[in-house]
């Protein structure tokens, strides 16, 4: 029955206090389709849609109620938002239906979860249920992936019994110094905000402080509200103001005039000022307001993994990616800038060449931050603002003062980055049509077929270094990968959550590839059934490269010699160097409901890549790749990162592999 149905009537006992009599878990449901963001005058749905896999701990709780407030919709369906896709943000005259999504492993709904609330901008997110025990745990890693990167998401875990009638129950953890204590403790540390509903009053202060944190732009992540199961169930009269539509408004908040003026000062002394932009660009919608900057002060930009795609791949100012997997061009400049100037970055050991990166001697670092945790990052003078406001602030500031950089550091910039363009186009030349391509050739392949409408969600193996170098971003959400948490197994539930943020479906949507290695696939394949249900238009490109490659790359590079990297049978020595596993991906795909195209030369690549972007329902373009050690591959790695090779070792190769660690870790500083 319908919490608003006449079995479940407001009461009118008390007129100043009119209450409502639902259970725990019908009022959370209802609370949730009530919640709404605010910024720059647009408002949606906070919570769109709840992800669920039930069980004991769920099902009769959080799953009943989900049957009522969904009331059987679906695409189109009479529960579903105004006949969109389960998930799209809607408007207040959709009402307050919560669509359900269902998922196949609890990780990948928290993984789907967080590439939605990636693509609508941290202003709308879902939810995810699970029973208790394995359910709840599962959902430890998506958590963590949701705080690194801060992508709100809500965990709903069931828990077990707040009231103790058997203990233990079915799948309770025991401790016997704890009565208290149960696996969903394990989210504590991944979550923004945690707290267990043990009486259902309690949850109305609960719910409130979780969508303050699920709409802050600083404090945002995993939101964890553990429900037991009982609880869950119990009816409670509810105050009928728990229920009213409510806006969280997502605060764009100025710089302090002190800081500011610091930042001017700083910004005007500078001779080779270089901007890093980070995620912060993105979640702030501040691209354009960062162009204006770069028009008027001529400051090159470089990107991290989450700030890619902040100035187009094309615009002058543009430098490419930084650091580790970062281009030559961005990288020479971070080792000579005086100034770097960090906008919406965490400045992760990636960035920063795990501390070897920004050489000057006199170089100083300047942090717009919505954090000041991150804005204080390598002693740097803070600018602890909202990025798109300390930016407007910025170049209000500078207008008046004249500045801009020397003409011959922007002509020296801007010829390096033709030069680096040089490089990518021999990484992307295929050979003769008939020749099997490696992975970069792969990406050029699919790079002269996208526009800007295409979106490319990646996290993980060889691929993050190799896109973040090669990449040509052509739009501010094209490049959609997670290098927070650099999670395998989140770009097939990822794509789907893009894909319900855009509402595309069929043709006339946006095209959304998944690009994964085997090792990743083989990680998380479970969502292409999600896919295949929904009708979701998944383009799925999968690389077949017999093992992980990047950490093959890594184990040679830091002397282990490539052990249990590679996907082979064992050879007479009890290795793993003999032939590659007789394992069919493509035919494992297919089974799952995707159809598969199969390209083994660079010709069956290109039709099949195009075919695929042009296909109605969920695709997938399977390639087994050619080894860079033959054929060209990527450029190497332009900084170095730090991963401690082992200090004593009778192996040569470790020794040789010490002897380069210690050459390299000497350059590292600690910026004060």
């Amino acid at each position: 029955m319908s919490p608003t149905s006449p079995a479940s009537p407001t009461s009118t006992a008390n007129p100043h206090c009119p209450t409502r009599r639902l259970t725990t878990a019908q009022a959370l449901v209802a609370f949730l389709a009530r919640q709404y963001t605010e910024r720059d005058g647009r408002r949606q749905r906070l919570i769109s849609a709840t992800w669920g896999i039930f069980g004991h701990g769920n099902v009769a709780g959080i799953g009943q109620a989900l049957v009522e407030a969904a009331a059987g919709g679906g695409p189109g369906g009479p529960g579903g938002p105004g006949g969109t896709t389960p998930g799209t943000p809607t408007p207040t005259s959709t009402g307050h239906r919560m669509p359900y999504l269902q998922g196949r492993n609890e990780q990948a709904m928290v993984h789907a979860a967080v590439g939605y609330a990636r693509q609508s901008g941290r202003l709308s997110a879902h939810a995810v249920t699970t029973s208790i025990g394995p359910g709840a745990t599962n959902l430890v890693t998506g958590a963590a992936l949701a705080t690194i990167n801060r992508l709100p998401v809500l965990l709903l875990p069931g828990d077990t019994f707040a009231t103790r009638p058997a203990d233990p129950v079915l799948q309770q953890l025991e401790v016997p110094y704890a009565g208290d204590v149960s696996v969903n403790d394990c989210l504590r540390p991944v979550s923004r905000y945690f707290d267990r509903i043990t009486r259902p009053e309690a949850l109305i202060p609960a719910a409130l402080q979780a969508m303050r944190v699920l709409a802050d732009p600083a404090e945002t992540g995993a939101v964890t509200l553990a429900l037991p199961q009982d609880v869950q169930a119990e009816a409670y009269d509810w105050p009928e103001e728990f229920f009213a539509e409510r806006d969280w408004h997502v605060r764009r908040p100025a710089p302090d005039t002190f800081e500011l003026e610091a930042a001017v000062r700083a910004i005007r002394s500078a001779r080779r000022p270089l901007i890093v932009a980070g995620g912060g660009v993105r979640h702030s919608a501040a691209e354009e307001t960062l162009a204006a900057f770069t028009a008027a002060t001529r400051i090159p930009v470089a990107s991290t993994q989450a700030g890619k795609g902040a100035l187009r791949h094309d615009h002058p100012a543009d430098v490419g990616g930084i650091g580790h997997t970062g281009t030559a061009t961005a990288d020479e400049l971070a080792r000579t800038a005086d100034l770097v100037i960090g906008i919406g970055t965490r400045f992760s050991d990636f960035t920063t060449a795990s501390g070897t990166l920004f050489a000057d001697p006199a170089v100083r670092f300047l942090h717009l931050n919505i954090t000041g945790f991150d804005a204080h990052k390598l002693a740097a003078l803070p600018l602890v603002a909202d990025a798109r406001a300390g930016l407007e602030a910025l170049t209000a500031a500078l207008a008046g003062r004249g500045y801009r950089v020397d003409p011959a550091y922007e002509t020296e910039y801007t010829g390096a980055k033709e030069a680096w363009e040089e490089r990518v186009e021999a990484s992307f030349a295929t050979p003769a049509p008939a020749a099997r391509p490696t992975q970069t050739q792969v990406l050029g392949l699919l790079d002269t077929l996208v526009t800007e409408d295409d979106i490319l969600v990646n996290a993980a193996g060889s691929l993050p270094g190799d896109l973040h170098k090669l990449w040509r971003a052509r739009s501010r959400d094209q490049y959609h990968v997670e290098y927070g948490y650099s999670c395998m197994g989140y770009e097939i539930p990822a794509a789907i959550g893009v894909l319900l943020a855009t509402g595309s479906q069929g043709r006339a949507g946006r095209p959304v590839w998944a690009l994964v290695g085997d090792g990743t696939y083989l990680m998380n394949p479970t969502e292409i059934v999600t896919a295949v249900q929904e009708n979701l238009p998944l383009k799925l490109l999968i690389l077949q490269n017999h093992g992980y490659a990047s950490i093959g790359g890594l184990s040679e590079a830091v002397g282990a010699e490539r052990f249990g990297t590679a996907y082979r049978h064992r050879d007479a020595d009890g290795g793993f160097t003999g032939p590659p596993l007789p394992v069919d991906l493509a035919a494992n795909a297919a089974s799952l409901g995707l159809r598969v195209l199969r390209a083994t030369t660079v010709d069956d690549l290109r039709k099949a890549l195009s075919e695929a972007r042009d296909a109605e329902g969920p695709t997938c373009v399977y390639v087994e790749t050619e080894t860079p050690d033959t054929v060209s591959g990527p450029p190497p790695a332009q900084a170095w990162w730090d991963v401690p090779v082992a200090e004593t070792a009778s192996r040569p190769a470790a020794v040789k592999a010490r002897e380069e660690y210690d050459r390299q870790v000497a350059a590292r500083r600690r910026h004060l």
